[in-house]
């Protein structure tokens, strides 16, 4: 089964979904190679938003894939797929098109991450998604908290990543997290949600968006996240979060 799945609808949408439900949408480098080739094809004329979703109805994206990175002992091997991934989030973020998570069922750690670098977060209305990554002795290592720090109150933001837990939807949208809550069909309330934008000139969304851009460039965002990749690759090499992955992992 591939491990994910790229859609172009006659709408203008990129629907890009992780398919993995086995492993709860866990991020693995062959997703992270499909979402390199999702955001290739979303700089298209043709396209005018991208869709970022899980495959069935568990999860959106369980973070970083534990079976696949726990052999990451060193700062430097962790910093290696940190690195990656965080380029990745940054090409997303920095995308001058509307760019939706579609979250149709629990995002968690990395999840959330993946998530915050989208313009906009759709969610089922029993979905819960938290920032975990401290109860692994780690912090956000792929940006998330940089993005985070953008999209949502100094307040807001701090308390999600330092509290380190699970938010239901409707703490979630009031704190901004989540623009809308959705019960019934996930892609069609997304087209709902988007369907006033998708009738426009993809040139005039693209420059809207772009008016975001300048304000995050100037933001320093992308080296900011950089120092956030650094700093969770020093933690990662330590004892306490490798004691943190083999608990988790025996469960």
């Amino acid at each position: 089964m591939k491990p994910y799945l790229l859609e172009v609808h006659k709408d203008g949408l990129l629907v890009f979904t992780i398919n993995r439900p086995e492993k709860r949408n866990a991020i693995s480098y062959e997703v992270m190679d499909g979402l390199e080739e999702a955001l290739a094809a979303a700089e298209e004329d043709r396209i005018k938003a991208l869709v970022i979703t899980g495959a069935g109805d568990r999860a959106f994206c369980s973070g970083g894939d534990l079976s696949s990175f726990h052999q990451l002992k060193t700062e430097q091997e962790a910093f290696e797929m940190l690195n990656r991934m965080s380029e990745l989030l940054i090409k997303l973020f920095f995308l001058a098109k509307p760019t939706v998570a579609l979250l149709n069922g629990v995002a968690v750690g990395g999840g959330c991450e993946l998530a915050s670098a989208c313009d906009y977060r759709i969610a089922r209305k029993d979905v819960k998604a938290g920032f975990i990554q401290g109860t692994l002795a780690i912090t956000t290592g792929w940006g998330g908290g940089t993005f985070l720090s953008e999209k949502l109150s100094s307040a807001n933001a701090m308390k999600m990543l330092m509290e380190a837990r699970l938010y239901s939807s409707v703490e979630l949208q009031e704190m901004g997290f989540f623009q809308s809550i959705y019960t019934g069909d996930p892609l069609e309330s997304c087209r709902a949600y988007l369907n006033k934008m998708l009738v426009l000139e993809g040139a005039v969304l693209k420059s809207y968006k772009k008016l975001f851009i300048r304000k995050w460039t100037e933001a320093g965002v992308e080296e900011r996240v950089k120092q956030e990749v650094r700093n969770c690759a020093v933690l990662w090499q330590g004892e306490a979060h490798h004691k943190q992955v083999e608990k988790f992992l025996k469960k």
